[in-house]
């Protein structure tokens, strides 16, 4: 009998973030706070290739807008922004109509009765090339298991540094570590092996898939467009489910995500409404309620065939 189907007792639901659940980019009570100018600031980031690739150097541009919020720091355009303040602004952030109530329903599905006694739980994840921070800060913190994004270092570690020392906090002036659209599939394969769960797994690690703590045909991804095509294409690729969203009473991007659907990269797509009962809302609660259904058939199945009868003595 294969152990694994009662360790992989997980649905994740995995979300992007700008666009997604947040008709704006996350950034936006940074920029409010400091007075600086969001429509400048995001027009600068688009040069950055350009403008570098005059010196004959190459910048990601997913990822470039991270060195340039710290050259606004340093600058002292924000000068005194921290983890903490990031945090602390993450609570401004505005949602989508629906956010964070459809968290909650959406775990609620598993309370009741039909899979009450099967130990089944939903998790739900930011896989974001935004800021973590901001996300820790923000209202729907609570309801995440996880959250994979764009850190920074306050105060770097000099030359001689003792390891048993604790940095000192202040504002930001290093790149921790970041996500961009290629390696948020990174990120996907760790909830897979459930690296942020379990002590002593790597992303690495080869592990059988019956004993993957969040297998694929588990998961739900749920992203805006077309820059989150290689997360689509790894979730569906393994057995997974993709979804796209697009803001209502768009023309442009209902298009975009139409040929998502039309060229095989989603399952399906709806307006970023999560509002109870929109057509997004009810999706979700389908595809949750038939991964839970599929979850107890599986394991009813491979009791049934690894279960010997015993002898029949007939009198």
């Amino acid at each position: 009998m294969s152990k694994g189907l009662f360790l992989q007792n997980v649905i994740a639901i995995i979300w992007d973030f700008d666009q997604t659940l947040s008709p704006h980019y996350m950034q936006e009570p940074v920029f409010d706070h400091y007075g600086v100018d969001a429509r400048k600031f995001w027009e600068e980031v688009r040069s950055l290739p350009a403008f570098y690739a005059r010196a004959g150097i190459k910048v990601q541009q997913d990822t470039c807008y991270l060195g340039h919020l710290l050259t606004y720091v340093q600058c002292g355009l924000m000068g005194d922004l921290s983890n903490a303040k990031l945090r602390e602004l993450g609570a401004h952030i505005r949602f989508h109509d629906g956010v964070p109530e459809i968290f909650f329903r959406l775990r609620g599905i598993l309370e009741k009765e039909e899979f009450k006694e099967s130990d089944l739980h939903l998790e739900h994840y930011v896989v974001s090339t935004g800021l973590a921070e901001l996300v820790r800060g923000s209202a729907i913190a609570e309801y995440l298991s996880g959250i994979w994004a764009s850190e920074f270092i306050e105060s770097p570690a000099l030359p001689g540094l003792n390891p048993s020392d604790i940095p000192k906090p202040g504002p930001i002036t290093q790149i921790a570590g970041f996500l961009d659209h290629t390696t948020k599939t990174r990120a996907i394969f760790e909830i897979n092996k459930g690296i942020n769960k379990l002590k002593g797994v790597s992303v690495n690690d080869t592990i059988p898939e019956d004993e993957r703590r969040v297998p694929f045909r588990n998961m739900i991804y749920i992203a805006d467009g077309p820059s989150d095509v290689p997360s689509f294409s790894v979730i569906r690729k393994h057995g997974g489910l993709a979804y796209a969203v697009y803001p209502s009473g768009s023309a442009h991007l209902f298009a975009q995500v139409d040929e998502l659907l039309s060229s095989g990269r989603v399952d399906a797509y709806g307006p970023a409404d999560y509002r109870e009962g929109s057509q997004t809302d009810m999706w979700l609660q389908r595809q949750v309620s038939c991964i839970a259904q599929r979850m107890m058939k599986d394991r009813i199945r491979t009791l049934e065939s690894s279960v010997g009868r015993g002898p029949h003595f007939s009198e």
